[in-house]
């Protein structure tokens, strides 16, 4: 059976913005895995560290059954999340353990340093799943199958400058929506969080609107999600993409160019 997995730094990120297509998979027979590398223990205004370390683990977990993933517990607290080679250590020990054929994860470059090391753990992680002399932790053996890396879209649509994102295809998540919305649902804390530190009044209504928005630039589909593919060299074949072969021509729609913004 193959497998994809979503690592990105937080509880949320994966519901956020690619909850979608790993749901897609997992209908069509994929093993689907999730693992937010960081806590969440700095999401909250009302709870201390270590209670909202504790909540969002539930919540992540929680989100996981919801949609038929497997789970992996985080690394470290918020903002501690750096590009260190244990991280990659144990990055690259648990791509050996699930042999994704599909990896996604955010962008390069994101609006904070916990996606973008994220993103760069996935990366270095991936790369170094086929390296026999590359000590993983826990020591496993080198995964010798190819890895297609996807990222998703950064918060906001556009990188840390400002600069519009680009991405390499719209998939539409219309049909699975509802479910990824349940699985977002299971965040609870973050209702409070995102509405005192983002001015996000709801966030299942922000995810709406993204998928709503992205929906309308594929001038195609009601609801969806976006993706670029990570250069192969040393992760696959120069046409390899596993994602847009697993879900077909009926839900994949080329894009054209950047995203527009969204209007605030």
């Amino acid at each position: 059976m193959p497998s994809a997995l979503a690592i990105t730094a937080h509880p949320d990120d994966i519901e956020f913005r690619m909850a979608g297509a790993l749901l897609l998979l997992k209908d069509r027979g994929w093993d689907i895995h999730c693992w937010n590398l960081c806590s969440g223990s700095l999401g909250s205004t009302v709870m201390t560290a270590a209670q909202t370390a504790r909540a969002r683990r539930a919540e992540a977990r929680e989100a996981a059954r919801l949609m038929g993933a497997g789970w992996f517990p985080p690394l470290v607290p918020d903002m501690e999340l750096l590009y260190e080679l244990r991280h990659v250590r144990r990055v690259c020990s648990v791509i050996r353990e699930v042999k994704p054929t599909i990896l996604l994860t955010h962008p390069p470059q994101d609006y904070m340093e916990d996606h973008m090391n994220a993103c760069r753990l996935a990366v270095s992680g991936a790369f170094t799943r086929n390296i026999p002399n590359h000590p993983c932790t826990p020591r496993r053996p080198p995964m010798m199958e190819p890895c297609t890396i996807y990222h998703g879209v950064p918060h906001g649509l556009g990188n840390n400058i400002r600069e519009p994102f680009t991405p390499d295809y719209f998939v539409d998540i219309t049909g699975v929506h509802a479910r990824k919305r349940a699985a977002l649902a299971c965040h609870r804390s973050q209702k409070e969080w995102l509405d005192a530190s983002q001015g996000m009044d709801s966030y299942l209504a922000a995810m709406d609107a993204e998928a709503a928005h992205l929906g309308r630039q594929s001038r195609r589909f009601k609801l969806a999600e976006a993706f670029r593919r990570h250069l192969h060299h040393g992760y696959c074949a120069a046409d390899a993409d596993p994602l847009a072969e697993a879900l077909g021509r009926g839900l994949v729609q080329p894009a054209a160019g950047p995203l527009e913004p969204m209007r605030a």
